[in-house]
């Protein structure tokens, strides 16, 4: 036989036999021969069937090589007991029905025979070598290469996208990124409009594709409008200038050092002399002005005026008491007989108890002179025996940091005089936070509100023989929320959207991210409102004071302190009111400190964990949190804690009425939510992710210590529990908006913003529930179509490529 080189593959499976270029070819060959010949008793199979064998295939791989090239002859046989390969240089016998050989070389087209056998008979299959010129390898191909969006604005990303075949590796230029996946994209922020070229490249060569980035240049700012109401003040008198614009980044008013990042808000003046104001928009596009004019006339001298003079209840039992109130313009001072009453407020309150049917004369003076009104209160006889009762069962609405125009409780029956108080108990709020209950008169006032949203205390008559009598009294109070919503610098991740349309941010598919299963039928639940089957006030409830705001002591009991001291008010509403201290509530005092005018101090943000007044004026609590530049993105270190469980601000995260209702009316709000909203489940994991600093929840990751952060960009391989603390949610894009929504305004606006910039996970609590600002303008009714919408219906986002650092709340 010939000295064609033949490497056997079932004879080195079985016996080690083998050269593959041996020094001595002619004794490999023969070798081989002989062991063949061997094998034919020992390989041969009694019969398994009484049907022929199959070959199901014989091919050469390579089937065109150069001269002397090699090539490998495969085949897969079916119900063979023995199997032999003849060609020009020897042959195989076997049995190896699933076997392969590797000729080398081969130095002619050869033809080879492979012939299976069994006791039904024998078949065979042929395969040719072919001497010839082999194929050349092809270069890769590119199907697409894509930027999406295709035009961005300056500072923007768009996403680069590729699918190659036959690629071994990757580029894009301009730039240094390389790849060696053949299909997949990468994100870029050009400044100006560039071409990308994506070069595919294998052993046999490369190919190219472009895709172009169009920047367009940002557009200067728009002022909607710049206006002073009133257009016209006398000397000594304030006008408020309230602009709107589209796309500033900063706003200033001129003459003055005013300052403001809020693309819409109002500042008060008190120019002396008629004066034009000046205000200039600025993006980095530039900046656009707007005027408006305040004038100013000088004070004429005339004698004040009495707008009103009234005693409500005006008819009074003996012992009973009476509130006169008044309203003057230009009064200077203001004096009420009989009695030596006097005061230098243009507007008031007094109560007066006589005995008799009496007419009280109002005298209101100025350097010009006098006016006067007069209001009568009539007296009967006082009443004795019959059921004693308060008759009063509602008080006038307000506005929170603005005064209380009072309301006098009002009873009947017994035996005056009487005496009134506000019931204190685990059952019923206190008086709204800033009001303040007379005793004797049943008056209740309150120089500031501080309270927000519906409260019902109980209040008890008691009369002089001891009996008394109690009712429920509500009040309904607006709240001024409106600066929470521009808390932090617009860079902060808590200003950004997140909706996969204009982002193009992933979801998240880290085993850490999903709401746990057990939690994704849970409905959303409004966890804020008027509740109308509730005396306390529902919501957290927060409060902006001025930049002078006295800073007082501050113990804390329990956890972290930020700070000892701070401007917090006695009026700061307090969560459920001082009352659910007993109880164990929550009770965050959120309080925002104002930036001093012409830039001298900062901005901050106080808040507080089971805050408790003290009768001293100081505060305790069981743990509080500052940032003390609002205008900072800096976030407080991780790990620390802050007065939720996930270790971020309250304040910046609750939705408020007046976001929602914006400038129209709580029926038919037009306002928008830009932030994302906090919300609770059951248990949380007891890990956090950007931009949260802390958790206290439950079960672990794989690899990652319990209570530290997770990377969304590297995320561990598996967890025990899922819904980190500071995880974002958006809600999919293909959940329909629930039909409700087209009748419930105000759930509609915050669905909105459930799309576009989502729901965060920030403390353990009721799964599903959403937390806002308590509010007497919130509709309970249209704030149920919310609960149309699960926790399922969200979806977890990778928020990883916004994030500069772990301490900083600033997107790239």
């Amino acid at each position: 036989m010939g000295f064609n080189y033949f490497e056997w593959s079932s004879c080195r499976r079985k016996h080690g036999f083998c050269m593959s270029k041996p020094s001595r070819p002619e004794i490999c060959a023969l070798a081989s021969f002989f062991i063949a010949c061997a094998f034919l008793v020992s390989c041969t199979q009694p019969a398994l069937s009484e049907t022929a064998p199959v070959i199901e295939s014989f091919k050469a791989s390579p089937a065109v090589i150069a001269k002397d090239g090699s090539s490998t002859l495969s085949w897969v046989i079916e119900g063979a007991t023995k199997v032999s390969l003849t060609g020009p240089g020897g042959f195989y016998r076997g049995e190896g029905q699933v076997d392969s050989i590797f000729l080398d070389p081969i130095p002619a087209t050869t033809t080879f025979t492979l012939t299976a056998t069994n006791s039904a008979g024998s078949v065979s299959a042929t395969v040719t070598v072919t001497i010839g010129t082999p194929a050349a390898a092809a270069p890769p191909t590119i199907s697409s290469f894509t930027a999406a969006p295709s035009s961005v604005s300056s500072g923007s990303s768009s996403t680069l996208s590729w699918s190659t075949a036959g690629a071994a590796s990757v580029s894009i230029s301009p730039g240094s990124f390389t790849s060696a996946s053949a299909s997949g994209s990468t994100s870029v922020s050009p400044t100006a409009t560039t071409t990308y070229t994506l070069t595919a490249t294998n052993s046999a060569g490369s190919v190219t594709s472009k895709a172009t980035v169009t920047v367009a240049a940002q557009s200067l700012p728009v002022i909607s409008s710049f206006a002073a109401s009133p257009t016209s003040i006398s000397s000594g008198s304030s006008s408020t200038l309230s602009w709107s614009t589209t796309g500033a980044t900063s706003v200033a008013v001129t003459p003055g050092s005013f300052t403001s990042t809020s693309a819409s808000g109002s500042t008060s003046v008190s120019p002396t002399t008629t004066t034009a104001y000046t205000l200039t928009a600025t993006n980095s596009a530039g900046s656009v002005t707007a005027a408006a004019s305040v004038t100013v006339t000088a004070a004429t001298s005339s004698a004040p005026t009495i707008s009103s003079f009234s005693a409500s209840p005006a008819s009074i039992t003996s012992g009973s008491s009476s509130t006169l109130t008044w309203v003057t313009t230009g009064s200077t001072s203001v004096a009420i007989t009989p009695g030596a009453f006097t005061s230098a407020s243009a507007s008031g309150s007094t109560s007066v108890s006589p005995t008799t049917t009496t007419t009280y004369t109002l005298t209101a003076k100025d350097a010009s002179g006098s006016t006067t009104a007069a209001a009568k209160v009539t007296v009967g006889a006082a009443s004795s025996g019959g059921t004693l009762s308060i008759t009063t069962t509602s008080c006038p609405g307000g506005t929170q940091n603005t005064a209380y125009a009072g309301c006098t409780i009002t009873a009947t029956g017994g035996t005056p005089p009487y005496t009134f108080s506000v019931k204190s108990s685990d059952s019923y709020p206190t008086l709204p936070e800033g009001m303040s209950l007379d005793a004797s008169t049943g008056e209740i006032t309150a120089p500031i509100i501080g309270g927000q949203g519906c409260y019902t205390p109980q209040i008890t008559v008691t009369d002089s023989t001891g009996k008394t009598a109690t009712a429920d009294v509500t009040f309904s109070l607006n709240g001024s929320n409106a600066y929470m919503s521009s808390v932090f610098p617009s860079t902060s991740i808590f200003h950004q959207r997140v909706d996969a349309a204009t982002t193009n941010l992933p979801v998240d598919t880290s085993p850490a991210a999903p709401i746990n299963s057990s939690d994704q039928s849970a409905t959303i639940k409004a966890f804020f409102g008027c509740t109308g089957n509730s005396p306390w006030p529902d919501g957290i409830p927060g409060i902006e004071v001025p930049y002078n705001q006295p800073d007082v002591s501050v113990a804390t009991t329990e956890y972290q302190s930020y700070f000892t001291s701070g401007p917090i008010p006695s009026y700061a509403p307090i969560e459920g009111t001082e009352n659910q201290s007993g109880i164990g509530g929550d009770m965050h005092v959120l309080v925002y400190l104002e930036a001093e005018p012409g830039g001298g101090t900062n901005p901050a943000l106080y808040e507080m964990w089971q805050g408790v007044p003290e009768s001293s004026g100081n505060w305790s609590d069981s743990s509080n949190a500052l940032w003390s530049n609002a205008n900072s993105d800096a976030m407080t270190p991780q790990g620390n804690g802050t007065t939720d469980a996930a270790g971020l601000p309250v304040t910046p995260l609750l939705v408020n009425a007046d976001e929602v209702i914006g400038t129209g009316t709580p029926s038919a709000p037009n306002g928008v939510v830009q932030h994302p909203i906090r919300f609770t489940v059951e248990n949380m994991l007891n890990n956090w992710v950007w931009p949260a600093t802390m958790s206290a929840g439950s079960g672990s990751c794989s690899g990652v210590p319990t209570q530290t952060m997770l990377s969304q960009s590297a995320p561990p391989s598996s967890c025990t529990n899922t819904g980190p603390a500071g995880e974002i949610y958006r809600l999919k894009a293909s959940v329909a908006t629930p039909s409700c929504a087209a009748s419930s305004p105000q759930s509609a606006i915050i669905i909105t913003a459930f799309r576009d910039y989502g729901i965060i996970l920030a403390d353990n609590g009721d799964t599903g529930g959403l937390i806002g600002t308590p509010d007497a303008r919130w509709n309970d009714n249209d704030l149920e179509c919310l609960q149309s919408l699960t926790l399922g219906d969200f979806e977890p986002v990778n928020v990883s490529s916004e994030m500069t650092s772990d301490d900083s709340q600033q997107v790239q």
